[in-house]
């Protein structure tokens, strides 16, 4: 996340204008205040230290009137490695702008992800693993995430393991059903199931 683009920055929002000023210093100010964030500027100032991950890429072709139209999908994941974590798609002429397209969304997309030491096996309360087994849905894929014990690790394909890696969980089993094959399901379902740690914990 280059500094240029921050100190470049317009804001178009009273969000936005907030954190430029420095008004709002952190992303749990802005979720706690039920703030919706609609310039991913805004993400990039408050959490310098995000990576990213391209999840899967491809082309999509549609007939017109004109001929076959082609265009590049990008799927990319997102996150700080410590609790925060997000999911965008985009679709553009170029890969190039797919994947910067699907960045911002993953971008407006992010979530915090609540940690936790939900293992039976370990109750250290570190937050290295979930605080409890949660379970996310997209399509035709279903993701069940149980917390592990401290040095388990992450038991799960390469691409749930870099997911779950982006949010700061680092132990944990995971169990994946239905067309897993379909990555964009995949990087959608751990969101959905990410998600709701932080939903489940709030209302309890």
């Amino acid at each position: 996340m280059s500094e240029q683009v921050i100190q470049t920055w317009t804001p178009k929002t009273r969000l936005g204008n907030l954190v430029a000023e420095g008004k709002i210093t952190s992303l749990e100010e802005i979720f706690e205040s039920g703030m919706k964030i609609k310039e991913p500027e805004i993400v990039k100032k408050l959490l310098p230290d995000l990576k990213t991950v391209l999840v899967g890429a491809g082309i999509v072709q549609k007939q017109t009137d004109a001929g076959e139209m082609t265009r590049f999908s990008a799927v990319m994941a997102l996150g700080n490695e410590n609790g925060w974590f997000g999911v965008g798609k985009g679709k553009a002429s170029q890969m190039r702008l797919a994947i910067e397209k699907a960045t911002n969304v993953a971008l407006l997309n992010i979530i915090p992800v609540k940690l936790g030491c939900g293992s039976w096996e370990c109750r250290c309360m570190a937050n290295h693993s979930l605080p409890f087994k949660t379970v996310g849905k997209c399509g035709s894929v279903r993701i069940v995430i149980i917390p592990g014990p401290r040095g388990l690790g992450l038991v799960a394909g390469e691409k749930v393991r870099n997911l779950l890696s982006l949010a700061g969980v680092k132990d944990a089993w995971t169990r994946t059903y239905g067309s897993t094959s379909t990555l964009s399901s995949i990087a959608y379902a751990v969101y959905d199931a990410l998600k709701k740690t932080h939903s489940l914990s709030s209302g309890q």
